[in-house]
Order: structure tokens, then C-alpha cells, then sequence
């Protein structure tokens, strides 16, 4: 069956690995990708739910074994203290009761022994295929108190008179439930947080669209790979496309960059046109004709950049940036593990990249290890007593010198003020693109005075 997605709650300053052992998860971690908004995975306060996956199986009831259900059983060891189903239940935070304890379990009701297991088992829903053939993952989502079957309907976006009868269906009998029971969301895909969000300006694809356009992912469509997955080239609705398909792992990065990119718009900020959340994480962009700068910088077929289109691109890169932090931080902070520092941070990249048309990490031929390409221009360039010609060994020949070395210095620095240990001290974005449109105006002028 397909994994599912079950609601619960942690007690007081509980750490996430309390969530994952109730349900037999040793390994915590598992639960983050679900959980984006997890900050501290060491502390849950009362009242926060976490999100677990967990397999749903047909069973059976252990005093009448032909009325099946379905549900996931998990093993609980009782702790030898007199503990009832009532208190076993409690636990689990409304997903199951004591009446469901007793009916699943062989021990009768009352005390528990003082020690061994019984069977904890939630409930769970595969889909139903007379309702819709869409959906074959759920959430279970206990009630708890003030909530109802309208109040989660709201929240995970079903509002319209067609969305609210088909979770009706899902649901029969729960129309008027609050503050208990047992509601089946359905969702569908694996990034529980972006299932049925509303995003504004953003189209809304279908797993099969994407696969038909892409021919079922082919390499004859892949046009390049990025840290969290690839991307391909499609024509879609009448539009050129760059699909990026991203690891269900990365849920985090998909849903800062999904909630960013339908909120700003911007000439320097490739266009969002959409998104999928079906079988694994899909973002759907503008395709842009020109290639991008990796093919430009590290590519064959494309003439090498000159020294003007390079700053130029900086320049660009830096205001749309500027643009997403002046804009939108609160948004932005919110989903995944990102802030204006760390962005920052990162863009000392994008600059020595450009200066030296080399990749982050530099992997040598004459030997097996590599190096990043942060330190071999901190290190090995602008620490040395003569950083300009420390420099001018790394920057891309195929400039063939045709560059001010003052000014490459000067980017040279600027890409090391922004990786500061301190993000304190790291430059805000504004100054870098103040900082680059200096250089920009003043290379230009001395362009014109070679002319």
C-alpha cells in the first residue's frame, strides 16, 4: 500500500526522535522532510502537530478476523505501571480510542498487564476509486478540540462547492464532526506541506502533462542538473518550458521557492509558471532561449563571455536578489532554512564563477582530491603578497587578459566580504548591487575611452 501521513501532537519541549519512536521510526530524520517548519527538531511544544508516514495495510479484527480494515498497526510496549487503553490512547493523541484498543487488541479491558505489547492501530485510507482516481495518499488528521470537518476542510484549501463534496465523500458522516474523529485528507504526492496550499499566479500540473511533455522524463529532453534534481526541456500550453524535478527530499527548498517566486516578479528573476506535487516535486519555469550562465561559463558551442556581459550578469543576479530580500523576507523566511545572510553567503560563488568560468569545486587533474573554489581564491590568491597576480592565475583565459585587474580585484574582494563568519558583517545585498554598479559604470567608461 502507499505510505501515509498521520497527525499528531508532541508534549512539552518533546525532541522529534519522541514522534518517530511512538511509531517504531529509528531514525528521526525521516520526519524532517515532512515537517519543513520544524526549527529545532530537539523541541515540539504542546499542541504542534508532526507530520509521520506510515504504511496502510488490510487487517483484521483479532475476535472476528473477516471484518477487515484498513489501518498501521504499530507494537507498544507498556511500561508495567497499570496502564489502561485510555491511557495507551491518550498517547496517541485522538488517533485511536480506547473502545478501538480493546476491539484490536486480545487483552480485555481494564488494567493491562504489567508488562509486554499490544497493538496500536490508526486507521488509515487508501482512496476510492468510485470517488476519485486521483488520489491514493491521505492524511489521517485527528480532531481535536475547536477544530471541525469545515475548519480543516479551510485550512488545506478545499473551498470550492466541488472540493467540499468530494472530501465529503471521502469522509461520510463527518460533515458536522468537532473536536473528534478521524478525518482523511487526500493529497498527492509525498511534500504534505504543499499539498493543497492555494498559490497564487501559479499553475497547478498534472503528473501525466509534465511526463507527456517530457516523453516520460527522457534524456533526450534533460537540459541540465542542478543540487536538488534535474531539469527538462517541454513544451507546455502553448509555451517553452524548463521543468525541474526535484526529490521529495528537498520539500523544504521546493516550498521556499515555490511560495517566493509566485509572489515577486521581476526582469533578473526567471518566471515561475507553475508547479506539481504528484509521484515527486516538480517546478515549472519559463524556458530561457540563451542557455544558462553554467553552459555559458562551462559548456562548449557558446563564445566566451566578455568582461562587460560578466559584471553585467553579477549585476543582474545581485538586484534580483535585492529584489526577493527588500520584497518578500517575511514570506521567505518562513519556508525552509534560508535568509538574506545565507543567500549572501552563497553569492561569493556566482562571483568567482564568473571570474574564473570554474565550477564550485575544482577537481584537479594531476590529482584525485578537490578543492573549493572559495578557497583557492582566499587562500591561494588574495592572501598572498601580491594578490593581483595571484589572480590573474585563476581568472578564465579565455578573457585573453582583455579585463581591468583592478576591478577584478575588487570583485575578488567583495566575494570574500560576503562569506564573513559573522553574518553580521556580511554586505546586504543593496550594497553589492551598489557596489557592482560602480564597477559597471566605471569599466564602461574606460571601455568608451579605448573606442
Amino acid at each position: 500500500m502507499l505510505p501515509l501521513l498521520v497527525l499528531l501532537t508532541g508534549p512539552a519541549a518533546a525532541p522529534t526522535v519522541s514522534a518517530a519512536s511512538l511509531f517504531g521510526i529509528a531514525d528521526y530524520t525521516k520526519l524532517l522532510p515532512y515537517n519543513p517548519d520544524i526549527a529545532d527538531p530537539n523541541y515540539i511544544v504542546t499542541g504542534y502537530r508532526v507530520i509521520v508516514p506510515f504504511p496502510c495495510s488490510c487487517l483484521g479484527l483479532p475476535a472476528d478476523p473477516a471484518s477487515t480494515f484498513l489501518a498501521g498497526s504499530f507494537p507498544y510496549t507498556l511500561s508495567g505501571g497499570g496502564e489502561t487503553y485510555g491511557d495507551v490512547a491518550s498517547e496517541f493523541a485522538n488517533l485511536t480510542t480506547a473502545s478501538w484498543l480493546a476491539a484490536t487488541n486480545a487483552e480485555p479491558a481494564g488494567k493491562l498487564p504489567a508488562a509486554g505489547k499490544i497493538n496500536v492501530t490508526v486507521n488509515c485510507s487508501c482512496g476510492d476509486r468510485s470517488v476519485s482516481r486521483r488520489y491514493g495518499l491521505f492524511l489521517t488528521y485527528p480532531l481535536w478540540e475547536g477544530e471541525t470537518f469545515s475548519s480543516v476542510a479551510e485550512h488545506y484549501g478545499f473551498s470550492s462547492r466541488a472540493q467540499l463534496e468530494l472530501l465529503r465523500r471521502f469522509n461520510p458522516g463527518m460533515d458536522g464532526a468537532s473536536g473528534k474523529g478521524i478525518v482523511f485528507i487526500p493529497v498527492k504526492g509525498k511534500a504534505s506541506q504543499a499539498d493543497g496550499m492555494k498559490v497564487d499566479r501559479s499553475i497547478e500540473f498534472s503528473y501525466e502533462e509534465l511526463s507527456d511533455a517530457t516523453n516520460n522524463f527522457s534524456m533526450e529532453h534533460k537540459i541540465g542538473q542542478g543540487g536538488f534534481g534535474s531539469v527538462y526541456y517541454a513544451e507546455l500550453r502553448g509555451e517553452k518550458a524548463a521543468i525541474k524535478k526535484m526529490d521529495t527530499k528537498a520539500s523544504q527548498e521546493f516550498l521556499a521557492e515555490l511560495k517566493v517566486l509566485t509572489r515577486v516578479h521581476h526582469s533578473n528573476l526567471v518566471r515561475l509558471i507553475g508547479y506539481c506535487v504528484e509521484s515527486c516535486l516538480f517546478l515549472v519555469y519559463e524556458f530561457i532561449e540563451n542557455g544558462n550562465l553554467s553552459q555559458h561559463l562551462h559548456g562548449t558551442g557558446y563564445e566566451p563571455l566578455s568582461w562587460t556581459s560578466r559584471v553585467q550578469i553579477a549585476l543582474d543576479s545581485a538586484r534580483g536578489l535585492e529584489y526577493i530580500h527588500e520584497h518578500t523576507v517575511p514570506v521567505y523566511a518562513r519556508y525552509g532554512e534560508v535568509s538574506p545572510k545565507v543567500d549572501v553567503y552563497a553569492f561569493d560563488i556566482v562571483l568567482y564563477e564568473l571570474l574564473s568560468a570554474k565550477e564550485a569545486i575544482v577537481r584537479s587533474t594531476e590529482f584525485t582530491d578537490a578543492q573549493g573554489l572559495a578557497y583557492l581564491f582566499e587562500e591561494e590568491a588574495l592572501s598572498m603578497p601580491n594578490p593581483k597576480e595571484a589572480l590573474q592565475e585563476l581568472i578564465d583565459p579565455r578573457l585573453g587578459g582583455d579585463y581591468p585587474i583592478d576591478s577584478v580585484v575588487k570583485i575578488a574582494y567583495l566575494a570574500k566580504s560576503c562569506t564573513h563568519e559573522e553574518p553580521r558583517m556580511r554586505p546586504t545585498m543593496r550594497s553589492v548591487v551598489v557596489a557592482l554598479m560602480a564597477l559597471s559604470s566605471k569599466d564602461h567608461e574606460l571601455t568608451r575611452g579605448q573606442d
